[in-house]
């Protein structure tokens, strides 16, 4: 196993991370996978309040000898605070599960926006934070983060986190926080641990056949997973990289995989095979939008790469999963940043270097997007988080 340092604390993390969000049926299979992953050198466990029974299992397994052989990440959902005293009941029910006293990397789940941050910050969470750490009980304290760039730096300067999580992977590497958002990170000294790396195997399964013969005729042959896993770690910015493992064969592929990347290995080949697939996906793509953002701020508050990112994804993902990323990214925060809110300025028109037509492809977004199921769905979930 590849292990990279925290430079914030020198934390020897293992370059694959093993993520517990979805694990197989079977708990006996998933105790099998956890210990052999354990003992080929995986240290990083990621779970989190909300994943079923994922805490309560891990913990499980963990408490047979392996506790101290692994840094246990784990999140609070900031939707679930509605008062101080939420913070020491989620805190001490994610305890309880995990059976352990501590949390070595403990992250604020999908921290949306600055002001979902000022609102828990307003409840005293920084008070507690303090309190926590003081007692020995959160080691360090980050967030994970779905969203625009822009947001992302807003976050990553508004407190001194320890740590943070973004989804990385070489589709993505100029959408949400992105390659920009990586070293931005990194620059400030903070370890950088990755979630999605292959969309939710999206990157991997049911892609254009002319991707796959891209793939077949390189010098060195590998599976689509560990070019997608390669390219990740080719960046050193990146710390630790997560993966659902829930099959015996896909722990040992990628602990192989793992064992081997390294970080700015890549030969000029190997980047023009990545450009090639690329190409390809960009086609089904319906908005050349490329992340840059020389169009934002909008004056309105539209995340207009966004809001053109996830309506791209619909080609790739399929039109629930692309809805869903898009509320999620664009409605799930205090103050909205979805297409509707356009008001056709032209602003950002001016300064597109794609020369996009972005008022007319926000109409288009709105169109698809924002049916007549989507200002319900907004209500229910912003009541339930009261934003």
């Amino acid at each position: 196993m590849k292990y990279r340092i925290n430079p914030k604390n020198g934390d020897k993390l293992s370059a694959l991370g093993f993520g517990c969000m979805r694990f197989a049926k079977d708990e006996q299979e998933v105790e099998r996978q956890i210990i052999y992953a354990i003992e080929h050198g995986v240290n990083y466990f990621d779970t989190a309040y909300i994943y079923p029974k994922s805490e309560a299992i891990l913990g499980r397994v963990l408490a047979k000898g392996y506790r101290d052989r692994v840094k246990i990440a784990t999140k609070m959902p900031p939707y679930l605070v509605k008062k101080y005293e939420d913070l020491d009941k989620l805190f001490e029910t994610e305890l309880e599960r995990l059976q352990t006293n501590h949390i070595d990397y403990y992250f604020l789940h999908m921290l949306t926006d600055v002001n979902i941050w000022t609102r828990l910050v307003n409840l005293g969470i920084l008070k507690w934070i303090e309190e926590k750490k003081q007692a020995g009980q959160i080691i360090n304290i980050g967030f994970s983060y779905h969203g625009g760039r822009d947001e992302f730096k807003k976050l990553i300067d508004i407190y001194d986190w320890e740590f943070c999580m973004i989804q990385f992977n070489f589709l993505d590497e100029n959408r949400q926080a992105g390659k920009e958002g990586l070293k931005y990170a990194a620059a400030k000294g903070l370890p950088v641990m990755i979630m999605e790396p292959l969309r939710g195997g999206k990157l991997v399964t049911n892609l254009p056949k002319e991707v796959y013969k891209v793939w077949d005729k390189a010098d060195v042959k590998r599976s689509p997973a560990e070019w997608a896993f390669r390219w990740i770690w080719n960046h050193p910015e990146v710390t630790v990289v997560l993966s659902g493992m829930n099959s015996q064969a896909m722990v040992e592929e990628n602990i192989n995989v793992a064992s081997q990347a390294e970080a700015n290995a890549f030969t000029e080949a190997d980047f023009d095979l990545f450009n090639q697939v690329t190409d390809i996906l960009n086609q089904k793509i319906k908005i050349s939008c490329t992340g840059c953002n020389y169009c934002m701020p909008c004056p309105m508050g539209v995340d207009i790469p966004t809001c053109f990112s996830t309506y791209n994804d619909r080609e790739i993902e399929g039109k629930t999963a692309a809805l869903s990323k898009y509320i999620m990214q664009t409605s799930v925060k205090s103050q909205t940043s979805n297409a509707s809110r356009c008001t056709k300025c032209g602003k950002c028109e001016s300064h597109c270097p794609q020369n996009i037509k972005i008022r007319d492809e926000l109409t288009t977004v709105t169109k698809a997007m924002e049916g007549f199921y989507y200002k319900p769905t907004r209500f229910l979930i912003k009541r339930f988080m009261r934003l």
